[in-house]
């Protein structure tokens, strides 16, 4: 009999809390994109698949980058169309990443309706993933968001480096609200605050969240992007929860990383996020169970263990 099956972890709602979560799944994508070994393209739509199957309604499916940068996801061309049924048949939406108005023209050629770009709240983060300064990374997304809401379609503004930089170190809060401010200003529908190399505490995410509040940004538009370095992933996301964020990213598996920072290790686990959720009684919609079956597959076809201490625990067999 499985932990689940037992009614555990116990439901005890706190005060203060949403009484739902939107998981913003990325392990197809930023999960599987630091990975040295191809993954097949029919290995990563079934994981896709999988990933609905488990109840998941927003999964991020690829990045529309040149393969030269990420060599891992050269096929988006060839996946999206393999996984794009999914937002007739089951209502999913699959957000890609566009790095540019280039890669925006493959991913709407493909039909796609929901797009990311990433910027930096920093320059050295910019420098070492786009190759520009932060507004010169700005000014390149101005016509890329601008075309893509042309096209109707949802755009997600990702921000890397909100809490600290590999090069310059702890990043003032000023300088990461001026540059999301940016971006919802040129078009973006939501924000994704990313602690790119795991260093956020509570206490800082509650004051840039309490800052991008005074400075105009709503709460209702931003997600968190937390890595768990140091352990501080799950604290951190429930320090956002709080203040009243109600989308979350995670990466089934706790996959992941960032190529261009190598401090970064893995996002936090999918399932690691629906245990304490489960537990404080914020509905998901996801079936951990099946969540976990598929990380467990996943697992197996990239040759290791899953990270995440929910997997583990839940797939340990006597």
């Amino acid at each position: 009999m499985t932990t689940p099956e037992l009614g555990l972890p116990m439901p005890v709602p706190a005060d203060g809390l949403p009484t739902r979560v939107r998981i913003h799944e990325v392990g197809a994508r930023d999960g599987l994109q630091n990975e040295k070994a191809t993954v097949p393209t029919e290995t990563k739509a079934e994981f896709v698949r999988r990933l609905a199957d488990a109840g998941l309604t927003t999964i991020e499916a690829t990045s529309f980058v040149h393969p030269k940068w990420v060599p891992q996801l050269a096929d988006a061309e060839e996946l999206f169309p393999l996984v794009r049924d999914l937002t007739d048949l089951a209502g999913t939406a699959l957000p890609v990443l566009v790095p540019n108005e280039r890669g925006l023209d493959r991913a709407l050629a493909l039909g796609a309706t929901r797009i990311a770009v990433f910027a930096s709240a920093t320059e050295s983060f910019a420098k070492a993933n786009l190759n520009r300064t932060v507004d010169e990374a700005l000014a390149m997304f101005e016509p890329v968001v601008r075309r893509a809401k042309g096209q109707d379609a949802h755009v997600r503004g990702y921000l890397s480096m909100c809490f600290g930089d590999p090069w310059e170190g702890p990043v003032p809060v000023v300088q990461v609200v001026r540059v999301c401010r940016a971006l919802l200003d040129m078009g973006c529908d939501e924000l994704s605050l990313g602690d790119t190399i795991g260093v956020a505490t509570p206490g800082h995410v509650r004051e840039l969240l309490t800052a991008l509040n005074e400075q105009g940004v709503r709460t209702a538009a931003v997600g968190v992007h937390f890595h768990d370095t140091y352990g501080q992933a799950l604290a951190n996301t429930l320090a956002a929860l709080q203040h009243g964020v109600t989308t979350v990213d995670a990466s089934a598996g706790g996959l992941g990383g960032c190529p261009f920072a190598k401090s970064a290790t893995g996002n936090l686990a999918t399932e690691d996020l629906v245990w304490m959720l489960t537990g404080l009684g914020i509905d998901t919609g996801v079936d951990l169970d099946r969540l976990i079956a598929t990380s467990v597959w996943m697992a197996e076809r990239l040759g290791r263990p899953s990270p995440s201490r929910t997997v583990r625990a839940l797939s340990h067999k006597e």
